[in-house]
């Protein structure tokens, strides 16, 4: 199958990845790691993008899967303080619709993991057969994140390191 990803840096500091992926556990996977890494790779902290990637992509490919149709995440850094994170399926007639599920079922907490832990989210209808699950994390201002990468000194895999650097 033919991929297509894209990634785009703008001179005003916007920065924008997209991907297509298959509608199956495995895209879904994918998706949360690949924000992980892109994410990374532009000093944003990853926790909550990846929880809500993984939520939105989990949903993607069990409500909005249609065969042959895959589902397209987008992640866009607007400066250094907004991610917007989208993924768009085929499946625009059924619509997520946020609810507390029966304390003894295994599934339903999706959106109510993503509508916690993002600043804004919502549901962009179209264009037909399509929709697109949104949602936006404010970054906290004058916050540098950066992964330290060192490698083992017997040629072990490298470790990483978080290091949070804070402006005074």
């Amino acid at each position: 199958m033919n991929r297509e990803i894209t990634r785009t840096e703008h001179s005003t500091g916007a920065r924008q990845f997209t991907v297509l992926l298959s509608p199956t556990r495995r895209g879904a996977r994918l998706a949360r790691l690949l924000t992980t890494a892109h994410l990374g790779d532009w000093g944003i902290p990853t926790e909550s993008a990846a929880h809500i990637v993984a939520e939105l992509a989990a949903n993607a490919a069990a409500h909005g899967r249609v065969p042959g149709r895959d589902f397209q995440l987008s992640i866009a850094l607007s400066g250094e303080s907004l991610v917007r994170i989208e993924l768009t399926d085929t499946r625009g007639d059924r619509l997520p619709i946020p609810s507390a599920p029966d304390a003894h079922e295994e599934g339903g907490r999706g959106l109510l993991i993503v509508d916690a832990l993002a600043d804004r989210w919502g549901v962009i209808e179209g264009p037909v057969p399509r929709k697109t699950v949104w949602a936006e994390l404010d970054l906290p201002p004058g916050r540098v994140h950066r992964v330290v990468v060192t490698r083992d000194p017997r040629g072990h895999d490298p470790v990483t390191h978080d290091a949070a650097v804070h402006d005074v």
